[in-house]
């Protein structure tokens, strides 16, 4: 009994570690996201992840735009958080918000030209900081920079 007890524990003791790690990870990559996207391209992770999934979105359905409650549950945001950055990009002249035309309680957001370029410009900056954040080398923690 006490050696299925001691197993357990063991068990335990690793699934904990793995979940403390993936927090670590998770928390390591979100930092660097917000610092290295907001300095050099004046957006946050959930600005830039709004607007790769439009880009993604319209690419793969041929559209010019997604509705709203299409990308809270990809970008993992209430829809009263989606709102709000909605808000941000769109004064920021990165999207635009048009009503539905089949469904006038739906709200379309649209990538602007200066939103894809501006896409454009912070992927590769997007995909630098995930390959050192994520790529196993789990380096830069929230008060370093990725280039360090």
């Amino acid at each position: 009994m006490a050696e299925l007890d001691s197993l357990e524990a063991s068990a335990e003791a690793g699934l904990i570690a793995e979940w403390r790690e993936l927090l670590a990870r998770h928390a390591a990559a979100v930092c660097a996201l917000d610092r290295e996207l907001g300095e050099k391209h004046g957006l946050g992770m959930s600005e830039f992840e709004v607007l790769e999934r439009l880009v993604e979105g319209c690419v793969a359905d041929g559209r010019h735009a997604l509705r709203a409650s299409e990308l809270a549950p990809t970008v993992h945001l209430s829809q009263s958080a989606l709102s709000r950055l909605i808000a941000r990009l769109e004064k920021a002249g990165l999207v635009t918000r048009e009503m539905c035309p089949s469904d006038r309680r739906g709200v379309m957001i649209a990538l602007t030209a200066a939103g894809r370029e501006r896409y454009e410009q912070a992927r590769p900056l997007h995909r630098e900081v995930l390959g050192q954040t994520l790529g196993g080398h789990f380096a830069p923690l929230c008060g370093e920079s990725a280039k360090d």
